[in-house]
């Protein structure tokens, strides 16, 4: 643990401090809404990635970005990053028109179609083949709700501009972990309460993280317009009324949390990238369902954000909490 710790430390003051590039190169984007996209069809993705898009590597032969961890992780391809990277040229040729975008696009899509493999209950997911450090290392093979519902939404995207039945084979292979409960295999929780949860990490007990419960969200979403489904619409509008209705536990006054994680734990702040994120996230949901308490947490959020005493203790908070835990 102690060695770990000191190698998230050098890659943080590697980015931070001496401006290094990184994994946080490719992660740590200025978040950004995508205007055209909000209408009742599969088109551009809700935020630009257009920071993504422009990632300089490195690159494996196919043209699939190969994040850098450094240390005993090394290179290794993330299929978030996949996703993404492909979601951002997808945007970037809608405006271009550049077949360069589009072959790159299409290239994501055709590795995350290839890269579905079973997990031990035989459901189809993305699996990351290395060790990562949370609150407890996730072992490897793991998965992420995150990225199912990223590599959907390329996939589908994919599907729609060559009218190749196979990314939507696989686009729905991959919607079913998003329809099962944890326990079989799946990365969706029902609360005791009855609320609805797409899990970022699968661990026990589910952490809740806000920013991939979102983003998993809206590939539910494009699963349901691309294919009128009517259970996965019904999924959309259910998580939707879940996260809407537990805001007020991601807002501890000053500033959003990145997770809900462990009852009488310490809460865990975004980081000042994560906290824009969840704002533009929170635009982009009130835009989805026109539920007003996405654009009242988001311009809280927002007012937060500006405050200089409110970003001062944040980062003190969260520096404690990673001196303390990882």
């Amino acid at each position: 643990m102690a060695a770990s710790r000191l190698a998230y430390y050098r890659r943080i003051f590697s980015a931070y401090v001496l401006r290094r590039r990184s994994q946080l190169t490719f992660w740590h984007e200025t978040p950004e809404l995508t205007p055209e996209a909000f209408n009742d069809h599969l088109g551009r993705y809700y935020m630009t990635f257009a920071g993504k898009a422009a990632y300089p590597g490195p690159f494996d032969s196919d043209g699939i970005p190969l994040i850098d961890y450094r240390g005993s992780i090394g290179r290794r391809y993330n299929p978030i990053a996949v996703a993404q990277y492909g979601l951002a040229l997808h945007n970037r040729f809608a405006d271009s028109g550049d077949p360069a975008d589009r072959n790159g696009f299409l290239a994501q899509a055709r590795w995350l179609m290839h890269n579905l493999e079973p997990n031990p209950q035989g459901v189809p997911v993305w699996n990351h083949h290395f060790d990562w450090e949370y609150r407890e290392t996730l072992q490897a093979p793991w998965y992420s709700g995150l990225a199912q519902g990223q590599g959907i939404s390329l996939l589908l995207r994919a599907h729609r501009e060559t009218g190749d039945a196979a990314f939507l084979d696989a686009a729905t292979e991959a919607f079913r972990a998003l329809d099962l409960e944890l326990d079989d295999g799946g990365v969706r929780h029902t609360d005791a309460g009855g609320g609805t949860w797409l899990e970022e990490y699968v661990v026990d007990p589910p952490s809740h993280i806000l920013n991939g419960f979102i983003w998993a969200l809206w590939g539910v979403r494009d699963y349901a317009l691309a294919t009128d489904h009517v259970h996965a619409r019904t999924l959309f509008e259910r998580c939707a009324s879940t996260l809407a209705s537990n805001l007020a536990r991601f807002d501890c006054g000053f500033w959003s949390l990145y997770e809900l994680g462990r009852e009488g734990s310490m809460k865990m702040l975004a980081s000042s990238f994560y906290h824009r994120l969840h704002i533009v996230q929170l635009q982009v949901m009130h835009r989805l369902t026109g539920k007003a308490a996405f654009l009242e947490y988001a311009d809280r959020w927002e007012r937060y954000a500006s405050n200089p005493a409110f970003r001062a203790t944040s980062l003190v908070h969260k520096a404690a909490f990673k001196l303390l835990h990882y």
